[in-house]
């Protein structure tokens, strides 16, 4: 009967978690949730949060349940991959109305970790006499909620490195813009930097590549753009190219001389030691929440020195990179993965092979 119990549990909690997943890029800085409403066995209704300041997933769960269902909900279970919340702000608390429709139980998979929150909403239904369950399927639920664990906990975006390279391990030829993966792969891409807050990139690629970073072959819309300076040539450089109108935040060593675009924003570069962690904190005291790294091997390699990093996306290629012998001092290595990456899948597209790689979050 437990072990049956058990199953019930986990199988509704996967569903959560898969609506809770269609809003990707939609409900920062508010995490990602799913709920479902079961009442012996069968679903009478479900939700997702699906943007930032819209309704949470227990109330688009609700309003989901058919007009003749609505009697069965006090002998109904609700689902919910997050712990209600219990504070007001762009919308009323999710524990008032769990309380006012007399849900008989709530199982959650984790605890919410805004400091506002965090296990008061579970003490607040548990009072109203409302069975409480938690932990279901708990890892793969901080997973989830990444983003906003490591911004509370660590004050800084959640990190994910995008590395592309040839079947030969070279991310390309120094001094010239070499695509490396294929047409699907970059539209992959795109999709990334609409679920991403921030794309981050360094002066040297910009340079070279003359990057946009926004996203174009993905529905939705484009994250702000950052921009690393240190030594202080991006500032001359940006009014000479046309700009997106992405916000875009340069931190750079060096004052413009000149007026800047009006979507871009100059800011200090910060002084060693421990720069990067310093620039993490000024993003995340900006709200981002999650942040896409495209940079060059110079910058992939300055955050996983930095330990600055959650998940590492490795494409790579069917092809070794072709170079002349004068090249062949010009290529640029793929900087090697920290020994604390966890493979965690693999996936093809056309001649591309995409690795997924984490680290291990703290329970």
């Amino acid at each position: 009967m437990r072990a049956t119990r058990e199953r019930e549990q986990e199988q509704f909690m996967r569903r959560c978690f898969e609506l809770s997943r269609l809003a990707a890029g939609s409900t920062s800085p508010n995490p990602l949730v799913g709920a479902v409403i079961v009442h012996q066995g069968r679903i009478l209704g479900e939700g997702w949060h699906k943007k930032y300041g819209g309704a949470h997933a227990e109330v688009e769960a609700f309003r989901s349940v058919a007009a003749e269902d609505r009697r069965h909900i006090p002998e109904s279970t609700l689902y919910v991959s997050l712990e209600p919340c219990c504070i007001h702000r762009n919308t009323p608390a999710c524990t008032d109305l769990i309380r006012r429709e007399r849900f008989k139980r709530v199982v959650i998979s984790v605890r919410d970790p805004h400091p506002e929150v965090s296990g008061r909403g579970i003490e607040i239904l548990k009072s109203a006499g409302i069975e409480v369950v938690e932990g279901v399927l708990a890892e793969e639920g901080r997973e989830l909620i990444a983003p906003q664990r490591i911004y509370y906990e660590e004050n800084r975006p959640y990190i994910l490195l995008k590395c592309a390279q040839s079947a030969n391990g070279f991310m390309g030829i120094r001094g010239r813009r070499v695509p490396i993966t294929g047409a699907l792969s970059q539209r992959l891409v795109h999709r990334w930097r609409k679920e991403s807050d921030a794309i981050l990139t360094g002066s040297g690629t910009f340079i070279v590549d003359n990057p946009l970073l926004t996203n174009r072959l993905w529905f939705g819309e484009s994250p702000v753009r950052i921009l690393l300076d240190r030594r202080g040539r991006l500032a001359q450089i940006l009014p000479k190219r046309p700009q997106p109108h992405s916000p875009t935040l340069l931190f750079s060593s060096r004052p413009p001389a000149v007026p800047l675009p009006s979507s871009v924003e100059w800011l200090p570069y910060p002084e060693e030691p421990h720069a990067l962690q310093k620039l993490m904190q000024e993003l995340a005291a900006r709200n981002i929440r999650r942040l896409l790294v495209e940079g060059g091997a110079e910058i992939l390699r300055s955050f996983l020195q930095a330990g600055l990093w959650d998940e590492i996306r490795l494409g790579t290629a069917a092809s070794s990179l072709a170079h002349t012998a004068s090249e062949k001092e010009l290529l640029i290595p793929t900087p090697q993965l920290p020994p604390e990456a966890r493979w965690e899948q693999s996936f093809s597209l056309e001649n591309d092979r995409w690795d997924i790689y984490k680290r291990k979050l703290p329970v």
